[in-house]
């Protein structure tokens, strides 16, 4: 590997540093009006140090001080840093949906890296649309690049039993309608469930693809499981500083390691850790940047006899933390060697096989075997039927086992303004058997594809001990969440899909061991429905959403922009 080692001449920055003209006179000259030495720059490789932080973002409140971190490890293996702030998609305070801007901020990344004199890139990220748009981005650009996730905060208790974020919201949520929280006590809750900065603590999509992250050899060993608030964090974050240097002496860039055997390795992680639904848009999107592909069927059929391993909520009943007890991601990785490709490079240097060969469980019980699994159900299954004929998906491991093949009535909410107002309804003409149906929440519907699919149940339900029901949508759940859902309906009503045609009263035929979701409507009055279906008017005419609704794609399609679909060498600016 030595005689391939890059020489100071063959680096990226050099073009902007190096030649003695008017330009790179110029060049040198900005750098040392911020302070900078000409030693300090003229002789190293030029590291980003790409920051999703922000003062709204709490997931990420942290990662300001990582960055600090971060620059030790860089300059102490000799390059020089650079921290650029990224846009932050803290999940709970963007609206109407971080799902909006992924793409947003995979283009931003992309753009910085190509736009400026960078040798190589720390992505510093962890909040759900933020691994997804930093890796998107950085493989784009095809630099050296290395992931430090933000990390899960800490856990609380409750009542004796451990409380994670997210999940916990949803069940305190149905208590404390149902009448069976007093207020005090929400409010209490309300201060203490989420106590330290960090990602969700559960299994939910932050979790789920800083895992796959891990998994497809974007991060040093184990930095996926770490808590945020842990020292061990810090010293991540810095060894990936000093670890990003030594990648841009052996030009050790995505397209010399990520490829169609890394993606199956995310994808049977996905599995094993019972992950998000969301990882399945996230998944096929990161894997087209990397001239990958990857369909809905192929991750079905790639997880197809991956049992869930993670005992972690929601499919669970622990949190991120006692993972990290247990032997973090690599002890899960361990757990499912047989179905990996083990001889995967990662970012430092070896082989996936090489770096699980320490790993060891040190509770049984969090990281189960496969002769022990957490629940029956899967992760992930993928529906088609004349409801979803471009697919659908829903999570068995988090849904009610005895509504996974299901016939029931659907009640139809065209919107979620229309849904809040009479879900609750003491009226409602609604029972347990009913199919909740929640449309014009997809891509171009909501737009965005928000987190509405976890429809709420009725209040008066809830009153009657109901707990969960048949739910249908074009939008997505937060990983967080549980219930018999099924989300991504593809394609979304917005643009004329079937779930456009479905009404009130239509049979809905869910079986989930098939594959199938259907309605029980003939082709003639579908065809009938359809010659009088007309698309909503487009209110929006400006900005960035203008440019995301005239290029985003379906659920199954990863929701990328079709012009940024696939994977390009790409092209220098010229600094001339």
């Amino acid at each position: 590997m030595d005689k391939q080692r890059k020489q100071l001449k063959d680096l990226r920055s050099q073009r902007w540093l190096a030649p003695d003209d008017m330009r790179s006179f110029a060049h040198r000259q900005r750098l040392q009006q911020m302070g900078l030495r000409r030693e300090e720059f003229m002789s190293r490789p030029v590291i980003a140090i790409i920051n999703t932080w922000s003062d709204l973002s709490p997931c990420h409140a942290h990662l300001r001080e990582r960055a600090d971190a971060v620059k030790r490890g860089i300059l102490q293996a000799g390059g020089m840093p650079f921290e650029l702030p990224a846009m932050s998609l803290g999940e709970v305070m963007v609206k109407p949906t971080t799902m909006l801007y992924r793409n947003f901020l995979a283009m931003e990344v992309e753009e910085l890296l190509m736009s400026l004199p960078i040798d190589g890139a720390v992505l510093m990220g962890g909040c759900d649309k933020t691994t997804p748009g930093l890796l998107m981005g950085a493989i784009s650009a095809d630099l050296p690049c290395i992931f430090v996730p933000a990390g899960p905060m800490l856990s609380d208790r409750h009542r004796g039993m451990s409380v994670g974020a997210g999940t916990h919201t949803k069940k305190f949520w149905d208590e404390y309608q149902a009448g069976n929280i007093d207020q005090p006590e929400w409010i209490a809750l309300e201060a203490r469930m989420t106590r330290a900065s960090g990602t969700c603590n559960t299994m939910g999509t932050a979790s789920t693809m800083t895992s796959i992250a891990e998994a497809m050899g974007f991060t040093l060993p184990g930095a996926s499981s770490i808590p945020a608030m842990d020292a061990a964090h810090t010293r991540m974050a810095s060894a990936s500083g000093a670890r990003i240097v030594d990648m841009v002496w052996e030009d050790l860039r995505p397209s010399t390691f990520f490829n169609e055997h890394s993606v199956r390795n995310g994808v049977v992680t996905y599995m094993a850790l019972g992950g998000s639904t969301n990882a399945a848009i996230h998944l096929i999107a990161v894997a087209g940047r990397g001239g990958v592909p990857l369909t809905l069927e192929t991750i079905d059929r790639q997880g197809h006899g991956v049992p869930v391993l993670a005992n972690i909520f929601p499919s669970g009943d622990r949190l991120m933390e006692d993972l990290y007890y247990a032997g973090g991601l690599p002890a899960l990785l361990k757990e499912i060697r047989e179905k990996l490709a083990l001889d995967c490079m990662t970012v430092n240097g070896r082989t996936l096989g090489d770096n699980l060969q320490a790993a060891s469980c040190n509770d049984a019980d969090t990281i189960r075997n496969t002769e022990n699994p957490v629940t029956d159900g899967r992760a992930l299954a993928v529906l088609t039927g004349n409801l979803a004929p471009s697919g659908a998906v829903i999570k068995p491991s988090a849904a009610s086992a005895k509504f996974l093949k299901h016939v029931g009535p659907a009640l139809v909410f065209d919107s979620i303004a229309e849904m809040n107002a009479r879900i609750h309804d003491p009226n409602l003409d609604a029972d347990e058997n009913t199919v909740l149906v929640l449309r014009n929440g997809g891509p171009v519907g909501a737009p965005g594809m928000p987190e509405w699919g976890n429809l709420p149940i009725p209040r008066k339900l809830l009153e009657a001990g109901v707990r969960d029901m048949v739910r249908l949508s074009d939008a997505r759940m937060s990983g967080t969440h549980y219930g018999t859902c099924v989300l991504h309906i593809a394609p979304e009503a917005a643009v004329g899909g079937p779930l456009a045609l479905l009404q009130t009263g239509d049979i809905v035929e869910l079986d989930v061991d098939a594959g199938r979701i259907e309605m029980r409507v003939s082709e003639a009055e579908l065809e009938r429905r359809r010659e009088a279906w007309k698309p909503a008017v487009r209110t929006v005419k400006r900005g960035y959403t203008r440019i995301f609704l005239d290029h985003v794609r379906q659920a199954n399609e990863g929701c990328d922009f079709d012009f940024l679909m696939g994977h390009e060498p790409p092209v220098e600016p010229s600094i001339f």
